[in-house]
């Protein structure tokens, strides 16, 4: 009585089998009532005539019959759910677009609370509650809704997909594991969601730790292109005040050229003007004269006439100005002159520049030392791995294969993957020697090009005389002077790699625009002994700052 009071009216009047109203409703001998085409189709699909509610077994198939009783009060039943809709149901919302909907609804679809797994059905409010009250039914499988839940069965034993075959990677059955995985390693589906949901948090936490890292390197990239801008302000600022500078001077000397012509033309104009004044008073007292010797012509006054005519008889005494003539001066080679001073003070405020260039670039500089492991076994270096010349035979020495086996060469022990290093080399005495920088994963086997495409950036003398760049395609170098110690200094994410003459403060060469993305090593290239006459060593100097 106490579990029958909790059963609510309306839920008497439903079939157990259909969650729905009975229809034709019928009566088994157990007491149960079923419709009638419902309780037919179970007994149809089984061997066993049991009541699905009790699970009472008929020896025989019971004739069923209408109970008509019954079915008056399912009939008033209904009418009365019409005229007043049952509140419960009203306030459950229709299924929206995207929402699974109750397989039982008949008309509006309501939204479904609950799928069951043994029934693969979802069942709205009012259709769950047999669910929750019969006995019978408590026993199933109740879950969140979801569609297709037929998809759920296994597909050849119409059986809930209960079980995780680990051997296959697929969801079985219980009649699975005894047939086609029955050696297989099989495990609950529950263990392998939470195996599954445990590995899921640990890529949830890989992910996050990949987000994070990326965005500290974006962090470090925006870092990098505040540092730039900063490096950039700061240039152009210099450049602007250089350049400045190079204008004003231009524009001095322009002044001053302009100046000296103007000097010029204005003495001419000065002469001729005070020839032109000369001549024109001249030409005054002749008119004088003139008017004079005119009027004496007209005298009839014979005593007058001899006597003024000893006066003004003859010309008056005069400038010859036959030899006199004004010259215009001489231009040519006042803009050679000009340009040739500007070009002095220019090379004096580009060697100043230099000079604070080199003062700049010397604050990377870094301790480099020579890598015997790399040598080529013709080289000789000193014990303090600062000096390499080229010997007059052969060392017999062990293979190694990071060493040299054809080209002259030498690598430096510190390799560089960032930022920017400087060092310089003393090349006094050498006619023949190469220095640079090369990626570390270059070939040191057999013949080399020694080209930025293959990873070096190098410049080179040969002959005593013959400077080299070797870019692509090759740079011949015209040098004012013989450098007696080379600066070597790299930018690595400006992509920049430039040689000065540090006696001289003046740039030799610079290989631009390079993207760098392996190890940079220096390297030192000796050259040939040449009967001595290229003996002296390459020697890896202490940096002595520029004042």
């Amino acid at each position: 009585m106490a579990a029958s009071a909790h059963v609510r009216p309306e839920d008497q009047f439903l079939c157990s089998i259909c969650l729905d109203m009975f229809t034709d409703p019928v009566s088994t001998t157990c007491g149960h009532n079923f419709c009638k085409n419902c309780i037919t189709q179970h007994w149809d699909n089984t061997d066993q005539y049991l009541c699905p509610m009790c699970k009472t077994v008929f020896n025989t198939r019971p004739e069923l019959k209408i109970n008509t009783l019954f079915a008056e009060m399912v009939a008033k039943f209904r009418q009365k759910s019409q005229e007043e809709p049952n509140s419960s149901s009203s306030e459950q919302q229709a299924a929206k677009p995207g929402e699974v909907p109750c397989d039982v609804c008949t008309e509006t679809k309501l939204k479904a609370l609950k799928s069951c797994l043994v029934c693969l059905t979802s069942y709205c409010d009012t259709h769950l509650q047999p669910h929750l009250t019969l006995s019978g039914l408590k026993r199933h499988h109740l879950m969140d809704p979801v569609e297709k839940l037929a998809d759920r069965m296994c597909m050849k034993h119409d059986k809930p997909l209960e079980l995780f075959c680990k051997t296959d990677h697929a969801c079985v059955c219980m009649f699975c594991t005894v047939l086609e995985h029955k050696t297989h390693d099989v495990v609950p589906l529950k263990d392998e969601y939470e195996l599954k949901k445990a590995e899921l948090r640990k890529t949830e936490a890989e992910i996050q730790q990949m987000i994070q890292e990326r965005r500290l390197k974006i962090q470090d990239i925006q870092q990098s292109v505040d540092l730039s801008k900063k490096s950039a302000d700061r240039e152009t600022a210099e450049g602007v005040e250089v350049f400045t500078a190079l204008i004003e001077l231009v524009q001095k000397s322009l002044n001053k050229l302009q100046e000296a012509i103007q000097e010029k033309h204005r003495s001419t104009e000065k002469q001729a003007e005070d020839f032109i004044k000369e001549l024109e008073q001249e030409i005054c007292e002749l008119k004088k004269r003139s008017t004079e010797v005119e009027t004496l012509s007209h005298s009839e006054d014979h005593l007058h006439f001899v006597q003024t005519f000893t006066s003004i008889g003859a010309a008056p005494p005069m400038k010859v100005w036959k030899q006199v003539s004004v010259r215009p001066p001489s231009y040519e080679g006042t803009v050679v002159r000009a340009v040739s001073q500007l070009e002095e003070e220019l090379s004096k405020d580009m060697k100043d520049l230099f000079e604070n260039e080199l003062k700049r670039v010397q604050q990377f500089t870094v301790d480099v030392s020579l890598d015997p492991d790399t040598a080529h076994p013709a080289l000789f270096l000193s014990d303090d791995e600062k000096q390499v010349h080229l010997g007059d035979v052969k060392q017999n020495l062990p293979h190694k294969p990071e060493s040299f086996s054809e080209c002259a060469c030498v690598l430096g022990k510190q390799s560089f993957s960032s930022g920017r290093f400087y060092f310089e080399v003393q090349v006094k005495g050498k006619t023949d020697w190469e220095l640079g920088v090369v990626r570390e994963s270059i070939n040191r086997k057999g013949p080399i090009t020694p080209t930025p495409e293959d990873g070096h950036w190098i410049i080179s003398l040969r002959n005593g005389n013959e400077y080299k760049a070797f870019a692509c395609p090759l740079v011949y170098l015209s040098l004012k002077s013989i450098p007696q110690k080379v600066g070597v200094f790299v930018d690595y994410e400006e992509g920049l790699v430039s040689f000065y003459d540090v006696d001289s403060a003046a740039l030799i060469f610079s290989f631009t625009g390079y993207c760098f993305s392996d190890n940079l090593l220096p390297i030192f290239g000796p050259g040939l002994n040449d009967e001595g006459k290229n003996s002296a060593p390459l020697i890896i100097t202490t940096v002595k700052h520029t004042e």
